[in-house]
Formats: C-alpha cells, structure tokens, sequence
C-alpha cells in the first residue's frame, strides 16, 4: 500500500469550493479519503467532481470565523462519517491593498478572523474528535506572506504569520496524542483568491494578472503554480508519507522565499 494512500480516512477541507482547496479536496478523494467540502460558497461543484472520479465527498457550508458553525461542521463530518482523521485549513481572504494606516479597522478585524481565528476555531473543534481515534493530521495553508513582509498587505501579513507560528504550537501540544500539524506556505499561485479579480471591472482584472504574472517570472522557477501542486503537498502531509512530520512550515513557492532580491529576474 502507497505511504499516500488515504483509504478509510476522512479529512475536512475549509475553502474547498474553488482554487486551492478545490484542488485539495480532490486530490484527497483521488487518494481514498472521504471529503468534506466545506465554504461559504456553493462547493457542490466541487463534490461532483470528488464523485465522478469515484469518490465519497458531502457538502457542508461554514463560515469558519463562526464557531457555531465550525462546531456544526465538526458534528455533520462525525456524524455522517463516522470520524475525523484530517482537517485542511484553507479558508482565507486577502482584504486588499492597503497601507497599514489606511486600513479601517473592521477590514482587519475580518481578515484575522476568517485567517485566524478560522483556523483557530477549526483545530478546536477536530482535536477532540482526532484524539477519539488516537491521532490524526493537520494541514494550515499559510501563505510565504507568513515568511516576509510584502506590500501593502498589514492584515494578511499578519493573519498568515501567526498561522505559521501557531502550526508549530499545536504541533507542540499535541504530538503526544499522535495528532501531527504541519503548514503549506504557497506562493504565486495560479487562482483568483475569493473571486477577487472577478470583481474587478476587465481591464483592471487583466493588469491585476499581469502584475501576478511578473512578479512569479522574476522567480527562481520563473511561474506561477498550479493549484494542484500544492495539492500533492498536502496529501503527502495528510499521509503516512510525512509520517515523522510535525511542526515543518513548507513553502511550496517556486524558490520566491531563497532569494533577497525580487526586482530582478
């Protein structure tokens, strides 16, 4: 049997109904895993997609800055499955270009509270039901704006540092009861984070990729990832393939995090 096969196993994925996490929840399914495909928007594409493929996958809305709804999540995914053995927190907002003190304080307030506190109320709520089954693993999408100070992002910066340093103490905590914590810290990848440029009127959607599309080139591998790229990390870090794997920070960034100088090619 594969080190990544995930057959009998079942994971939460947070943010799953496009992007990263789409790509997550179906490589999960892909591995054997039965998913929980979890957003604030309509993720029954992406369940479809789990089940042509001949996977077991439900659809199960949460705002995960609610613990109400975290803590329902958490209820839905036992009570239909059984257990829970992995738990994906990808859920995340970007909340503009801003300079710190130019942000309102509400936007803050909800950035840290989706990047956060999310995650925070994710952990909370499927440790319990991972310390049931004697272990489990746990996977942060972080971001390599969690490594480096970048531009005109003070809230975002911020929420994905402290998930960064956060996964290293849960790790701390709990490696005893067999409960692994590991984080992916991508870097361009090729997605519209929370529908962001779609917003956007054309032309400014266009120069808003282009900008992505520099910034990537001057990269050490010179482009941006794929969604599926960071999804093949995570099911290595959902797996017994990562088996003696607690508290690493991963950056999946195409080398962006190696170099100093991002203004040359």
């Amino acid at each position: 049997m594969s080190d990544t096969n995930l057959n009998g196993r079942v994971g939460i994925v947070t943010g799953a109904a496009g992007g990263i996490g789409r790509a997550i929840a179906l490589a999960l399914g892909a591995a054997g895993a039965k998913v929980i495909v979890s957003d604030v928007r309509d993720g029954q594409g992406t369940v479809s997609a789990i089940e042509t493929a001949g996977g077991q996958a439900i659809f199960v809305p949460c705002d995960v800055s609610d613990a109400a709804q975290v803590s329902d999540l958490v209820a839905a995914t036992t009570g239909h499955f059984g257990r829970l053995d992995i738990l994906v927190n990808n859920a995340g907002i970007a909340g503009g270009s801003h300079l710190a003190h130019e942000l309102e304080p509400e936007d803050w307030d909800r950035v840290i509270a989706v990047n956060l506190r999310g995650p925070f109320l994710c952990v909370k709520y499927a440790i319990p039901a991972m310390i049931a089954l004697g272990g489990g693993a746990i996977v942060n999408i972080a971001s390599t704006y969690g490594l480096i100070g970048a531009p005109l992002a003070p809230a975002y910066c911020a929420s994905k540092g402290a998930l960064v340093n956060l996964t290293r103490q849960l790790a701390v905590d709990y490696g005893s009861q067999r409960i692994r914590v590991n984080a992916i810290c991508p870097g361009y990848v090729d997605t519209d984070m929370g529908g962001y440029r779609a917003n956007l009127p054309a032309d400014q959607s266009a120069a808003a990729n282009a900008r992505r599309e520099a910034g990537a080139a001057r990269q050490p591998l010179g482009r941006q990832a794929q969604a599926e790229e960071i999804a093949r990390v995570a099911v290595f870090l959902a797996s017994g393939a990562s088996s003696f794997m607690t508290g690493s920070i991963v950056a999946v960034d195409g080398g962006c995090t190696a170099t100093f100088n991002h203004g040359h090619p």
